[in-house]
């Protein structure tokens, strides 16, 4: 199992190994717009980790978007842990 954490609140939620991060971002209370990687609403910092998410998307990659900054709609977890802040 892989796990997010919130750099803010300390929390923790487990998911399965490659699964997206959506879900788990949106229980540690990240906001959500359009959900398809083209408003940015959801743009997270990667605190820790950043090697356990998925590749750029062509929509992170379009929004100037790195491995430390991502958008929490597009990312899955391939392994392990990381730590999200927002």
């Amino acid at each position: 199992m892989a796990v997010i954490k919130s750099f803010k609140t300390k929390e923790e939620i487990e998911i399965p190994d490659g699964s997206p991060i959506n879900s788990a971002c949106k229980k540690l209370g990240v906001p959500f717009g359009c959900e398809t990687g083209i408003c940015g609403t959801c743009m997270i910092n990667i605190v820790e980790g950043e090697n356990n998410l998925s590749e750029l998307t062509n929509e992170e990659k379009a929004l100037k978007r790195d491995s430390k900054h991502r958008l929490a709609c597009q990312c899955k977890i391939n392994s392990g842990e990381i730590t999200i802040n927002f």
